[in-house]
This record gives C-alpha cells, structure tokens and sequence, in this order.
C-alpha cells in the first residue's frame, strides 16, 4: 500500500523527509523476509482465483481464510480507515481500488495488493495479471511496470543514492512511452507499513540519502499508459487514471544489504 503523498500525509512533492530512516539488524531482516514471505504465498493463492466470472469480494474473503490459516494479521484492514484486507484495482484503478460486487471479465488487468504485520513486523508487495486475452497495450504495459520494478531494485546497493531507484523506474518507463504517477510513492517499512523514506518513481540521480546495509523499502512502480494525473473517487481510497487509461503495478519489498539488493517479498 503506497503513500499518498500531498493529500493523505501531508508531504510536499519536494519529497522532503523529517523522519529519520531506521536501519534493520539482520535479526530483523530475517523476520521481515518471515511476513514477506507470507505476503507472496498469499498473492500467489488470490493469482490463482482470480479469472473472468469472479467478484473481487471473493478475493477479499479468500484473502481473510489465507490470513487465518497462518495466523497473521492484515497490515490493511482498518489502516487509516481502510476496510478490507486487499487491496483490488482493475483497469483504470492505479491503487486501493476496494473489493465489491464487481465481476472481473476477460480482458480486465487486475493489480492485487496485500500487506501482513507478522510477531511486529509488515510485509508489503503488489502484482498485476491479465485475465485472459488482453489488449496488446495492456500486455505491454505490465511487462514495462514489472521490468521497471527490477530496473529499480537493481539500485538497492550500499552507496548508491534514493533516487537512483526512483530514477531507474522513471527513465524506463519513459522510455517506452508510458508515465509515472507522481502523487504516489513508495516507502520504508518495518515496525510500521509505512516509514521513512519516501521512495517516489522519479527524480534526479545522485541525489536522495546515502543507501547503507539494514535499509528497507517497499519499491512499487505505478504506471500509467496515458497521463500521470490521477483521481481519488469518493470513497477517499480508489485512485482512478484521470483520463481513463490502463494503470499497472507492481511492489516488492526489499532490504539493502552488503551483499548487493534482498528481495523478502519473492517466492
């Protein structure tokens, strides 16, 4: 689940930073790779229910069982007021898009977004899929948001600097025609789902804090295949393209380490 960042928190879009960014033992790496791991078996579960026919308020209730059966608790539900425990996005929904009644049709892209706290620590991470046949736009579109994702987390190296990742996404995605949402940015998590940094999917390379080993970073490019600008609908949670093209995303949780980027969220 990503920041909001000038109208839910508060931030400026200068991506100006106060809090201080906490560094994780590897004690705590390990347990955080324990709730990420629970995060990708769960979204590999909901992948697997998620077809043409189904309501997205299936994907809620399966997503409740998978949390039961392994006694973790939904990193989402009740967040600020959020009510479910996924996050559902289909089509035009660049994030929060929340489970109803809504029958996924072939054609539809599906983001699917799910966080876990698990013995104090969150897990975070994010997938788009195609249900069926879809358009060639849109099958480009994931792979440019998934590519942009490894792109970016080839950055994850002690010494590098913040927006190296944010960069990396921006430059790609660019590249291939496509836009990065601004009003949404990535983030440290730990103790809390969300902590300093703020890691947005663009900026300047070179610039941004230091990378040093024990940091953690939830990195999730959100794309649009038209324009950047974005819409909150009227439940204060669904984000909408404002001109109603696809939005793709993609997030995994990763820790900086000596030995080079930690994916804890990766099967």
């Amino acid at each position: 689940m990503c920041l909001l960042i000038v109208f839910r928190l508060g931030f400026s879009n200068g991506m100006k930073e106060s809090k201080t960014i906490v560094l994780k033992s590897p004690d705590e790496i390990a347990k955080m790779r324990k709730s990420n791991l629970v995060v990708a078996e769960i979204i590999a579960v909901i992948k697997d229910a998620a077809r043409p026919g189904v309501a997205t308020i299936e994907l809620e209730k399966l997503c409740e069982a998978e949390l039961k059966k392994r006694k973790v608790r939904s990193a989402f539900k009740g967040y600020r007021g959020y009510p479910y425990c996924i996050c559902v996005s289909v089509n035009e929904e660049v994030v929060h898009g929340m489970p109803s009644n809504r029958v996924l049709i072939e054609g539809d892209i599906l983001s699917i977004d799910i966080g876990v706290e698990c013995d104090g620590y969150y897990g975070d991470a994010a997938i788009t899929i195609p249900l069926g046949k879809i358009s060639e736009e849109a099958s480009r579109l994931i792979d440019v948001t998934e590519t942009a994702l490894s792109r970016a987390i080839e950055k994850v190296y002690v010494g590098n600097r913040l927006f190296d990742i944010s960069y990396a996404v921006q430059s790609y995605v660019e590249e291939n025609g496509f836009s990065v949402v601004r009003a949404f940015v990535g983030h440290g998590i730990g103790r809390e789902l969300h902590e300093a940094p703020q890691v947005p999917n663009f900026g300047v390379p070179g610039r941004g804090a230091r990378l040093k080993a024990g940091m953690v970073f939830a990195i999730e490019p959100m794309i649009n295949a038209g324009g950047s600008d974005i819409v909150v609908l009227d439940d204060g949670w669904t984000a909408v393209t404002k001109d109603g093209s696809l939005s793709a995303h993609f997030e995994h949780t990763v820790a900086v380490t000596e030995k080079g980027p930690y994916i804890l969220s990766k099967l």
